[in-house]
């Protein structure tokens, strides 16, 4: 097992990667002295393979187990199943001296961070990440929150978690396009921040698909390692941490306009990116080597490179509702080279987007 620190004086906690640790949920939570009543969330595809393990373990250490199963896929990251979650502790009777714990992927930690938030104004609760996307990502950084119908994430909370207990061998049942959404992830770190990672990354993309575990393990830890530290600098996304939505400005559209679920988070951040990849070329930010090398090894993790048919005014109106928008103005992550990145104002976003989705550029 490997662990990290997300530095965040008295509300910092520790991140731990290896492999069978579900089990050793209770030693973890009695060190950090959390309360022992325990509500587990996860969903209809997680709770069958993982749910009974973490219960019975959690019994055999005498904390009280309650659970409540979420329906699966990004088309539930909503009102309704936030609700869910609120009536199960409420008819349990559920007081602060209650920990809830996110079994499941980014859709089942972004909820159940957001309900821990909000649930008597706020309970503890503890991340177990069993998707590639939730363990290199959405699991870190306390990021909560549920999609509207008019936006991705639009509602929500920064609310850190006392504790992220990362499970690699839970990546065994991870269907394969789910495996390569989450790749999309990773791949952003080594744009955004760590030249050699990305390298990396081109030499060992066969060992993660793979699933083999030594390189699976170190993958997790360096992006945890990134993240852990732009969080650290800036909680609540002012600066640096904005950083990290690379790909997704136009990621997030997709996904929206697709149809939630449709497109899978991390393929619409590979699509992202490629478009990202292709503004910051023509802005002068990078090289086409560099755009070819990001196309190459989105492709080589099995992710889409072009995004779907769709209308450039929605996607423009949606996009002018993102998170990064400041004063009517739509900003986006470019990457500087291969290793670096920068927030950039987007003066003429139809212009710009209508260039970078020319078809002969994203065929590339």
């Amino acid at each position: 097992m490997e662990s990290l620190t997300v530095g965040l004086g008295a509300r910092s906690y520790a991140i731990h990667v290896g492999a069978d640790l579900l089990t050793a949920l209770p030693d973890w939570l009695k060190a950090l002295q959390l309360p022992r009543r325990v509500m587990l969330v996860s969903n209809q595809v997680v709770a069958p393979l993982y749910l009974s393990t973490v219960e019975c373990c959690l019994a055999a250490a005498d904390f009280q187990v309650l659970s409540v199963i979420l329906p699966d896929g990004e088309a539930s990251k909503n009102a309704a199943s936030l609700e869910q979650i609120y009536t199960s502790l409420i008819r349990s009777h559920c007081d602060r001296q209650t920990l809830l714990v996110a079994l499941g992927g980014g859709v089942v930690g972004d909820i159940t961070g957001f309900a821990a938030a909000t649930y008597l104004r706020g309970v503890p609760f503890v991340q177990l990440p069993t998707s590639l996307l939730a363990q290199v990502d959405s699991s870190v950084g306390g990021k909560t929150a549920i999609n509207h119908p008019l936006g991705k994430n639009l509602i929500g909370a920064f609310y850190q978690p006392r504790l992220v207990l990362i499970d690699v061998k839970t990546l065994q049942t991870l269907p394969a396009r789910e495996l390569s959404a989450g790749l999309a992830e990773v791949i952003k770190y080594g744009v955004i921040a760590d030249a050699n990672f990305f390298h990396w990354l081109e030499l060992h993309s066969a060992n993660l698909r793979r699933l083999e575990q030594e390189f699976l393990i170190e993958a997790v830890l360096r992006c945890c390692r990134i993240k852990a530290a732009v969080v650290a600098e800036d909680e609540t996304e002012q600066g640096q941490r904005a950083l990290l939505n690379y790909g997704h400005t136009f990621g997030h559209a997709i996904e929206q306009l697709c149809g939630y679920g449709q497109v899978l988070h991390g393929e619409a951040v590979a699509m992202g990116m490629v478009v990202a990849a292709r503004i910051a070329e023509r802005q002068q930010l990078c090289r086409m080597e560099d755009v070819q090398r990001i196309r190459e090894l989105i492709a080589a993790c099995g992710l889409p490179l072009q995004p779907p048919s769709l209308s450039l005014e929605a996607c423009l109106e949606v996009m002018l509702r993102d998170k990064k928008v400041t004063a009517g103005r739509l900003r986006m992550v470019l990457n500087e080279g291969i290793g670096s990145a920068k927030l950039v104002e987007i003066a003429d976003p139809g212009e710009v987007f209508a260039v970078a989705l020319a078809p002969e550029l994203l065929h590339g």
